[in-house]
């Protein structure tokens, strides 16, 4: 019978081989959104490349237990691969006779153009499709990656970690840039606004990242929080130091200042996301979290009282009430672009009109008296249903859906603070990443799509897995 020592000198061993590529992801969350996001085609092609650079180092340095040590998450990368392949057959030229079946709306397009085609795809645009393609598949590779990577519990710290260090040099960046009145910015020199926006161009999509990564700080901080309370001077002393090396007191104040750059950014949708997850989760955390202390109730009051009372209203939480208090239907004019692509919706319900493509079909159904130019459909959950289909976006809904159950399931059972930590900000960013969707298109960014993607793996990671079975048998 092999005994344990010899499985936990293995492991050692097997985590020496991929810890380089341990710190290249670490990287790659650190660079995203450097590149305005790496929202632009040089940019997510880099991105592209490191993911799927990264995953190879890791399969090779896992080739001996590569499908051993993915096999408990077997549901998730299904759901994940099944999604690429089906944009995948959207690109392949099928027999226009198919087509003509198949999607009547494509084949009409197509027909119209007078090409005399014998093959054409699903996807009214194949050069975006296959774009989105290479695009998801990265995604699949830093996905896996995260699984493979983070499975002791030192790289989970750390990657948390960097995951609050990288929002926190995100807010600082955006918020010095508006206090200190630049007029330029020191990324690709673009104008500064009075908003926020950070490395990103768009307000919107930094304030999302701010909130996913404010999610992982909290989940962090929830970590820390001692399952007792100090019975004596002595140990509240004790705590207090400890809570100063086990890296609290700065994960807090970089909640603080991240905070207060979400607030700058005037993102209605972000920050509202962001407050509604926390009260969510915390709800959540209250019932389900098993011997819970007093810091659980203290953190999350604290985050509403200091954070959104004294901080952020320091810095323009009365100027995002403001613009709250005003959106209306007359004056918000994401609606337009929402109620023109119904039509859309209703031509492509099933095959979709291929994924990338919605702003080469949109303005055929655009109405004449709306003359600006929209290239995403300001609600995500809309923009994946016309380009990939009710049935596709079903199924990859079911992939945070499975996360956030998950995460769940790991608050109420795991006796671990570091996977109840880890679970409650994991539960907290796709609770505002589901939020924030449904008025806009924050998925549509790299940097963020990547973070979310990883946020989900890291979900899986809460679930108890057979990784002793061996040991013990």
């Amino acid at each position: 019978m092999p005994n344990n020592s010899h499985f936990s000198e293995q492991r050692r061993v097997d985590s020496v081989k991929d810890t380089p590529w341990f710190y290249v992801l670490l990287f790659l969350i650190f660079w995203a959104p450097i590149p305005l996001g790496s929202n632009r085609p040089w940019a997510w092609g880099l991105l592209e490349i490191g993911a799927y650079i990264t995953f190879m180092g890791c399969m090779w340095a896992n080739r001996e237990r590569f499908f051993r040590a993915l096999f408990p998450f077997i549901w998730p990368i299904s759901i994940f691969t099944l999604f690429l392949l089906w944009t995948l057959v959207q690109t392949i030229p099928l027999p226009v006779r198919w087509v003509e079946i198949i999607s009547p709306h494509a084949f009409a397009l197509y027909e119209a153009t007078q090409l005399d085609l014998a093959q054409i795809p699903l996807s009214l645009d194949s050069g975006q499709t296959t774009v989105g393609v290479l695009k998801g598949f990265s995604y699949l590779c830093l996905f896996l990656s995260t699984l493979l990577l983070c499975r002791r519990d030192e790289r989970i710290k750390l990657i948390m970690l960097c995951i609050v260090f990288t929002g926190l040099f995100q807010a600082a960046y955006g918020a010095l840039e508006v206090l200190l009145g630049n007029r330029t910015s020191l990324v690709f020199a673009l104008p500064v606004k009075s908003n926020a926006t950070g490395t990103f161009v768009y307000r919107n999509h930094f304030a999302n990242y701010l909130m996913l990564s404010l999610s992982i700080g909290v989940g962090y901080l929830v970590s820390t929080l001692s399952s007792h309370a100090a019975r004596s001077k002595k140990e509240f002393i004790r705590d207090f130091f400890n809570t100063l090396l086990n890296g609290k007191a700065f994960v807090r104040i970089a909640l603080a200042i991240m905070v207060i750059a979400l607030v700058m950014s005037r993102s209605r949708m972000g920050n509202t996301a962001f407050f509604a997850s926390m009260t969510i989760t915390g709800l959540i955390g209250l019932f389900l979290i098993k011997n819970r202390s007093k810091g659980l109730t203290i953190l999350i009051i604290s985050m509403f009282i200091i954070d959104m009372f004294i901080l952020s209203a320091w810095f323009g939480l009365d100027k995002v009430q403001e613009r709250l208090a005003h959106t209306s239907l007359e004056q918000e004019k994401r609606d337009e672009v929402v109620l023109d692509s119904l039509p859309l919706l209703k031509d492509y319900i099933y095959t979709g009109s291929g994924l990338g493509s919605f702003y080469t079909i949109f303005p055929k159904y655009q109405r004449e008296d709306i003359y600006a130019f929209y290239d995403h459909a300001h609600n995500d959950y809309l923009q994946f249903a016309i380009e990939t289909g009710i049935p596709a976006t079903l199924l990859i809904g079911l992939l945070p859906i499975l996360a956030f159950v998950t995460s769940v399931r790991a608050l109420a059972k795991r006796s671990k603070n570091l996977y109840q930590g880890l679970a409650f900000g994991c539960c907290m960013a796709v609770i505002g990443m589901l939020t924030h969707m449904s008025v806009d298109f924050p998925l549509q960014a790299p940097a963020n799509s990547m973070l979310f993607v990883i946020i989900l793996a890291l979900a899986f990671r809460t679930k108890k897995t057979n990784r002793n079975k061996r040991a013990s048998e």
